[in-house]
């Protein structure tokens, strides 16, 4: 297709976006590359001791410590990776454990130069608090299966990942765009 009528001179043409001198889409490859080598270096973890120590130790057994302190009487214990509970448990498989949500937001601060002073703070609290929304996520789950299997299935396929992923890219947002005051 043609163009009609006269050409725009440089200085009338749109300038490409950038992102703190990097193209759009230099940034868009940094955080691909980055979040590809933290999934692949994870993927290579599986069925290992790291593998078994993020979800047997750091995802399931706080969850339970959260359930019995919650619902004592459900009597649930940590099995591996698996909260039991008469009355149905759950399994925390690999992808369950919050890794990816957590590599998508160190992929974004990998990708978008910040201060020192935002990107040290900005991702250890944003990662923990990924930790605790997952967690929130995983006892939302343990109740929902054992009351409704279907919510179980809506919550767990649509409604918690989404909401999760955009409460961590508007707390991305908000590190990276910080609120100003107005001027007076």
């Amino acid at each position: 297709m043609k163009r009609s009528g006269p050409r725009p001179s440089p200085a009338q043409e749109p300038a490409p976006q950038r992102v703190a001198g990097r193209s759009l889409w230099q940034t868009l490859l940094g955080f691909i590359l980055a979040f590809l080598a933290l999934q692949g270096a994870w993927t290579a973890c599986r069925d290992t001791w790291v593998e078994r120590l993020v979800i047997h130790q750091a995802t399931v057994r706080p969850a339970v410590a959260a359930i019995r302190l919650l619902t004592p009487q459900v009597l649930a214990r940590p099995v591996q990776a698996a909260i039991e509970a008469p009355g149905g448990g759950l399994r925390i498989l690999n992808g369950c454990e919050g890794t990816e949500i957590m590599f998508l937001l160190a992929a974004a601060f990998v990708a978008v130069p910040l201060s020192p002073r935002r990107w040290i703070p900005g991702l250890a609290l944003g990662l923990t608090g990924i930790f605790l929304l997952n967690q929130a996520r995983i006892l939302i789950l343990f109740y929902a299966f054992r009351a409704d299997r279907a919510l179980f299935d809506t919550l767990h396929t649509l409604v918690l990942p989404l909401l999760l992923v955009a409460l961590v890219a508007l707390y991305f947002y908000t590190v990276v765009h910080p609120a100003r005051p107005e001027p007076r």
